[in-house]
């Protein structure tokens, strides 16, 4: 009988194996949940197609946002704006450049090209921006609007953005179309320029002050004390004259030595028609021409020269040497530690001499037309330079008479001791007392309120406060044939009759310390033979700043020199 086989050793081959999966039963603790029903399967197959197309839409918007800031950053008015490579007269292309003082009714319409220098500026919205434009006195109103127009005069939001970031000063060459308009921030108030293009030609860095401070009236700042809306920088003169480039770029200044110019102009121009040549004396002397204390010494080779304090001498002897009239406009020294309004030690002077037939009167009537057409010259001529410096310097118009005034000595004197004057110490003015800074501006309003003018002349001074050269009186021998020209009250031109007799002369020389033999040149042109003569020296300066009462006679010179600056 066969032995029965062991369960566990029986098996089936495992391609023949089944599973039996137990049969479905209520899902209880521990069990797996059913899966999502069909609606839940179609309510998230919605939810999928709808952010899909989500997805797709800002997919579409990011690109179209991407095409449309790619054709706005394409800027069309590129070749319109921009910087220019240094200026090395590369080309010429014989372009006419516009000058504002040009600008008439004629001009608008017309396109124009110009340089200037950029005052400011100020955006209007996203779209507009308003610059102003400066050529010395006038400032032009420019309009900078984007257009959508591609062509060649386009104007795009880079070019606005460009504008605004151009640097005040800065030098600028404009094209555009000049408009009627009606302007109220600039110079120019009845035109405009439409601009087409815009080119940075010269930037500027950090600036001392702005040209707007730098031009504001004492008034403006009285007001800004009042209203704490406003706020302004005062700047100072010692600020302005140690940035004077800056400082000379303000309308005023243009002004003010245009106005300088045109008395060296009229000067010479007067003179010329009388009969009188130009000289060039020279300003390194051997030796001092009025006094030792008031002369700058330097260094001669291995000597000693001197800088002429006048032409004075070169002046007579010229009209020894038979020139018979003659001026010279040029620089004079003074040595004088003066540190007062109308003092400087290098300043222009305005020089003549002329030989004189019966008396030293034809000479100071010379003197007295010239200056009048002088003062009759700058108000025909110059109004709107003189216009421009009175809304910075406000004053009245400078009066003078057809027949000037001609005081002597003695009674411009008698007219302010009646009124009270005293001399510098205090004491009762004398007759022969010389007049203080102080005498001479109070005798200026004593005349105008009298004789209704700014301008006169007092005669016969006392010899003793004149130059040893200097011819005394025939008849009373304190007195001399000397004179001084006065604008508001102050000495502008000091002139008189010379000694051309070479013996009376050295004897004049011992009279106030001078040895003859250390002006042994001066005395041997006389020894020759002079005619009689006479002359007068004028300070350019101090007309300048008398006749447009600007107060500081270092506002009328170029780069001022006195004893505390010799610098710019």
């Amino acid at each position: 009988m066969s032995e029965p086989v062991p369960q566990e050793t029986q098996s089936v081959p495992p391609a023949v194996q089944v599973t039996t999966a137990p049969a479905p039963t209520q899902a209880g603790e521990g069990e797996t949940p059913a899966g999502p029903s069909k609606g839940e399967l179609k309510k998230r197959a919605k939810e999928a197609e709808k952010a899909k197309k989500a997805a797709e839409r800002a997919a579409r918007e990011e690109e179209e946002r991407k095409k449309r800031e790619a054709k706005e950053a394409e800027d069309h008015a590129k070749q319109n704006y921009g910087k220019l490579p240094l200026h090395q007269s590369q080309e010429r292309n014989h372009r006419k450049f516009l000058k504002f003082a040009e600008l008439s009714p004629e001009s608008v319409g017309q396109r124009v090209v110009f340089r200037a220098r950029m005052h400011n500026s100020r955006a209007q919205g996203a779209k507009i921006v308003f610059l102003a434009f400066r050529q010395q006195t006038h400032t032009l109103q420019g309009v900078l609007v984007v257009s959508g127009e591609k062509d060649e005069n386009q104007v795009s939001k880079q070019m606005l953005k460009y504008s605004q970031l151009i640097p005040s000063e800065s030098i600028v060459l404009v094209e555009g179309v000049i408009k009627s308009a009606e302007v109220k921030s600039c110079t120019i108030t009845n035109y405009e320029v439409g601009i087409h293009k815009l080119f940075t030609a010269v930037e500027v860095g950090e600036l001392p002050f702005s040209i707007d401070d730098a031009s504001r009236a004492e008034a403006d700042f009285e007001k800004a004390e009042k209203d704490e809306n406003l706020q302004y920088s005062r700047v100072a003169l010692p600020t302005r004259l140690d940035n004077r480039v800056m400082d000379l770029r303000t309308p005023t200044n243009q002004a003010i030595f245009r106005i300088q110019s045109a008395v060296g102009q009229l000067f010479r121009d007067y003179l010329n028609s009388q009969g009188f040549i130009e000289i060039h004396s020279p300003k390194l002397q051997g030796a001092a021409t009025e006094s030792g204390a008031s002369v700058f010494k330097v260094q001669y080779f291995n000597g000693t020269a001197f800088l002429a304090q006048s032409p004075q001498l070169a002046k007579q002897m010229a009209i020894a040497g038979d020139f018979e009239r003659v001026y010279e406009i040029g620089p004079v020294f003074r040595a004088e530690d003066s540190n007062t309004h109308r003092h400087m030690t290098e300043f222009m002077g305005l020089d003549l001499e002329m030989a004189f037939e019966e008396h030293y009167h034809e000479v100071l009537e010379v003197l007295d037309e010239m200056l009048k057409n002088i003062f009759k010259g700058l108000q025909s001529k110059f109004q709107h330079e003189i216009e421009v410096i009175k809304k910075q310097f406000p004053h009245e118009d400078f009066l003078f008479l057809d027949e000037t005034l001609k005081l002597p000595f003695k009674e411009g004197i008698k007219m302010l001791k009646e009124a009270g004057a005293k001399g510098s110490d205090g004491e009762e003015l004398g007759e022969l007392d010389d007049l203080s800074t102080e005498n001479e501006k109070f005798l200026g309003r004593l005349v105008r309120e009298k004789y209704k003018t700014d301008y006169f002349i007092l005669d016969k001074f006392p010899l003793a406060i004149r130059p040893f050269y200097t011819m005394p009186d025939p008849t009373d021998s304190t007195l001399s044939n000397s004179y001084d020209f006065f604008m508001r009250g102050e000495e502008i031109l000091s002139g008189a009759q010379r000694v051309h007799d070479p013996v009376f002369l050295a004897e004049r020389m011992k009279s106030v310390g001078i040895d003859p033999a250390s002006m042994t040149g001066y005395l041997d042109a006389f020894k020759l033979g002079a005619p009689p003569h006479a002359g007068g020296g004028i300070g350019l300066e101090r007309v300048v700043m008398l006749f447009l009462k600007l107060g500081n006679i270092r506002r009328a010179s170029l780069f001022p020199r006195d004893p505390k600056r010799l610098n710019p």
